[in-house]
């Protein structure tokens, strides 16, 4: 009796008909295209999207380290590789996040609306502080010259600037007209025109100029804009801040492995954080929250770090509380407020 064959529709290669795949090209044997599966193809192949993150999302979430560990000792094709991981649930978090984000951007763009139209001019007030009050301040920061680390000189230009209120120097301003630049703007006026009379310099620099025009530009919008800037910038970021963190474990866990053991560990660590966070929003949408259950939550996740590097890197609860505890100072302390920085400079910047 003859075996029946099943001709694959991919390869035209033939298989017995009981295989549920293709032997040749691993295509399934009856691939009915339906709506949940058209679905399903294109999660799988752009996220990885199979078992595989259900076989690690719970023992991430409830074994801290064992997944990281799991990967780096060799089992890579049982659970999901970390980088799609990290990917899969970032693109999770933003997507709920975004309706969170269009919320605030409402929000902050009325309100620069509102401030540009109740506001005439904007100004910072530039007047010199009185005799008395520059001796004092300057006797105050020379007393605490080691500490503030300015020279003679700087602290003698310092006291002229304070006493005459000009220090004749080619600084960016915000003191201008805002009428006259609304005006300038309302009549199509040539943007040197309107420039110069927002104070920029004919001999500014390229980082002068380029203030001046998004000031401009942060004018001509009423600020609208800025908020989303910022947000769109923050996926770029924590690619940058990912790594930072695998260099900090790598300076505290010298002889732990390879860099690329620390990145797999950070891989999966922000994965939890990002899954934590997102459901906090997702519940907060249909259940308000209060904000000290949120902040508890998230300081769970310092404990799920010690948890994590204990088991991932094979040392004693109390070194690797302090270990955690030093390398979440560093990253929150100097780290973080200097990303932050950087991003709302970029954000206003590039805007």
């Amino acid at each position: 009796m003859s075996e029946q064959t099943e001709q694959c529709k991919n390869c035209n290669q033939e298989f017995d008909e009981e295989f549920k795949f293709c032997p040749h090209c691993g295509q399934q044997a009856k691939d009915d295209l339906t709506i949940g599966l058209l679905f399903y193809n294109t999660i799988s192949n752009y996220f990885s999207f199979d078992a595989r993150f259900f076989r690690s999302f719970f023992p991430l979430m409830f074994r801290p380290g064992y997944v990281a560990r799991q990967f780096v000792s060799g089992k890579r094709l049982l659970y999901l590789h970390p980088a799609q991981y990290y990917l899969f649930v970032s693109v999770i978090f933003f997507f709920i996040f975004s309706f969170k984000a269009r919320e605030y951007n409402t929000n902050v763009d009325k309100a620069l609306e509102q401030g540009f139209k109740s506001e005439a001019v904007m100004s910072i007030d530039t007047k010199p502080l009185d005799s008395l009050a520059a001796k004092e301040l300057s006797k105050t920061l020379k007393k605490n010259q080691v500490i503030t680390g300015m020279t003679d000189e700087e602290l003698k230009e310092l006291d002229s600037i304070m006493v005459d209120g000009n220090n004749n120097s080619p600084g960016l301003t915000f003191d201008y007209d805002k009428e006259k630049v609304d005006s300038l703007i309302s009549i199509d006026a040539p943007e040197p025109e309107i420039l110069k009379a927002m104070g920029m310099k004919e001999d500014a620099g390229f980082f002068a100029r380029r203030f001046y025009q998004q000031m401009l530009k942060f004018q001509k919008n009423s600020g609208g804009g800025i908020l989303q800037a910022f947000f769109d910038s923050v996926p770029i970021a924590l690619f940058i801040l990912l790594p930072i963190f695998a260099i900090l474990l790598k300076l505290f866990y010298w002889r732990r492995g390879r860099f690329s053991h620390h990145l797999v560990f950070s891989f999966y660590f922000f994965s939890f954080l990002f899954i934590v966070m997102s459901l906090i929003l997702g519940v907060n949408y249909f259940i308000d929250i209060p904000g000290w259950v949120d902040w508890l939550i998230m300081l769970s996740t310092f404990f799920y770090l010690v948890l994590a590097v204990r088991h991932f890197y094979q040392q004693g609860f109390i070194l690797s509380f302090i270990k955690s505890g030093v390398i979440t100072f560093m990253y929150m302390l100097f780290i973080l407020p200097l990303a932050l920085g950087v991003m709302m400079a970029a954000s206003f910047f590039f805007y």
